[in-house]
């Protein structure tokens, strides 16, 4: 039997996709296979299903590009049940005062540095941008300045990047900014800004009200800056967040939000420096100081440390978000979530934890402003299923299922359960618990592994590491 969501992950996601196009039913496999691969299977079935695949000579699997077979579209879209359009809920949510059509933004980076780049995301249905950083310095770049960690199949793990600021002038930028807001007037328009002493601060805070954003968000955060007292060297001094930020709100009347470097101990020292400094928001996290080996990253044979982002990053950035929204100190700041989003459960996750909004990069570096799609579809499907009836009811409901790990319940336990029906007999599962666990699988000559309860302490790495899903959750028990 296909396991669709790995036929999905082998989908190359071509642009203009021969598979679609080849269709005679009028399908999209291509846009099912994005749905899938984006957590968005209740949408799959609107754009690929059984009604159309089953009796079907398959020749988008003839036109499909993969480099080793063809992904196998047919027997994909006979899993998948006939379903309507997705139902779309009321994703229009407030953050810092501004009304948002919907909670997804693109963060201040590469992906974001034009007039003509923006038009297009917001075309394709994002909310707003922070828009890329504009400082009054000369910003040259390196080349290359990209690097990624990848698994088998060539995606990102996590991205690693040396891009500085933008290089246009920025009477450049703040026009562009202008036209933006102009011509897309219920989209957000945020600018961000870099100043190196209290009086570009105020400069560029006063440009950016003159362009006519609608908010303004302070970088104190860039982690490769070339200039010295910029970026995270900011991030990590309260007393200059506070002074740098009290400066712009002196200056401005538009909304405030800084934005935080995860390169410290402790988050909420600058963030409470920001907030009382009188800012209205926080945006977390930029990226994380990091080293890669490849050696096609090296610039002139030099390489360097710098940014590191991506999926691989968004625990930890769950984490600063978590310390800001349960700081009862901050209650009143609005956040912004970055880092490692690439779908709509990693966007539920953020906002769930307190967050109004989330900012995108590194996945629409790698795969287009079309992940909007799902984002949209996928968020809306799931709070119509649960009865939500605004996206901002999500906001911070997951916060109080925290505690200290002190706190935690350590009387009982929940053993794994094993489905004989799913079970493929690999026997993963004894090898790690075998070797990383506690030895309380066994794994015989008809290849079933079987629990040992009498070793077994409910650590659940059997669960983690099963390639079939066949290792469930039982009820709890007491020790």
């Amino acid at each position: 039997m296909i396991h669709i969501s790995e036929e999905a992950g082998r989908c190359l996601l071509c642009a203009d996709a021969p598979c679609s196009k080849a269709c005679p039913a009028g399908l999209d496999p291509a846009r099912a296979l994005r749905a899938l691969r984006f957590g968005n299977k209740a949408a799959a079935g609107a754009y690929l299903n059984a009604d159309g695949c089953a009796s079907c000579a398959a020749p988008c699997e003839a036109a499909c590009l993969h480099y080793d077979h063809p992904v196998r579209i047919r027997e994909t879209g006979s899993a998948l049940s006939r379903v309507p359009e997705p139902p779309k809920a009321d994703l229009s949510i407030e953050f810092c005062g501004i009304k948002c059509e919907n909670p997804f933004f693109l963060a201040s980076s590469a992906v974001c540095t034009g007039y003509d780049m923006v038009a297009r995301a917001f075309e394709a249905g994002w909310a707003g941008v922070f828009y890329k950083t504009i400082c009054l310095e000369e910003i040259k770049e390196v080349s290359p300045r990209f690097d990624a960690v990848t698994d088998e199949k060539g995606s990102f793990i996590g991205f690693r990047n040396m891009e500085q600021l933008s290089e246009n002038p920025a009477e450049v930028d703040f026009e562009i900014l202008a036209r933006l807001k102009k011509n897309y007037p219920g989209k957000v328009v945020v600018a961000s800004i870099m100043g190196k002493d209290e009086k570009e601060w105020a400069q560029l805070a006063k440009m950016a009200e003159a362009a006519g954003v609608d908010a303004i968000e302070l970088n104190f955060s860039c982690p490769q800056m070339k200039y010295a007292g910029m970026g995270s060297d900011v991030g990590q001094n309260g007393e200059l967040v506070a002074a740098y930020s009290y400066i712009v709100k002196q200056n401005t009347k538009l909304p405030v939000i800084a934005k935080m470097t995860p390169n410290i101990t402790h988050i909420t020292v600058p963030a409470m420096a920001a907030h009382f400094a009188g800012i209205d928001g926080i945006s977390a996290i930029n990226t994380i100081k990091s080293v890669t080996m490849s050696e096609g990253s090296a610039v002139s044979g030099k390489k360097t440390i710098s940014g590191y982002s991506g999926k691989a990053v968004k625990p930890i950035a769950l984490r600063h978000i978590l310390e800001m929204s349960a700081n009862p100190l901050m209650k009143d700041t609005q956040l912004s979530g970055i880092g490692g989003i690439e779908t709509w459960h990693d966007a539920l996750e953020f906002i769930e934890l307190g967050c109004s909004n989330v900012q995108v990069c590194t996945a629409v570096m790698e795969y287009g402003y079309r992940i909007i799609d799902d984002l949209i579809s996928g968020l809306s499907a799931y709070m119509t299923e649960n009865g939500i009836a605004r996206a901002g009811d999500l906001v911070g409901r997951q916060i109080r299922s925290f505690t200290l790990p002190n706190s935690l319940d350590r009387s009982t336990k929940v053993f794994p359960v094993i489905d004989r029906n799913v079970c493929i007999g690999c026997g993963r599962c004894y090898v790690s618990c075998s070797d990383g666990g506690h030895q309380a699988i066994t794994f015989g000559e008809d290849r079933q592994p079987r629990i040992v309860g009498s070793k077994c302490v409910g650590c659940h790495l059997c669960r983690l590491v099963c390639p079939s899903g066949a290792i469930g959750i039982s009820k709890r028990i007491s020790k």
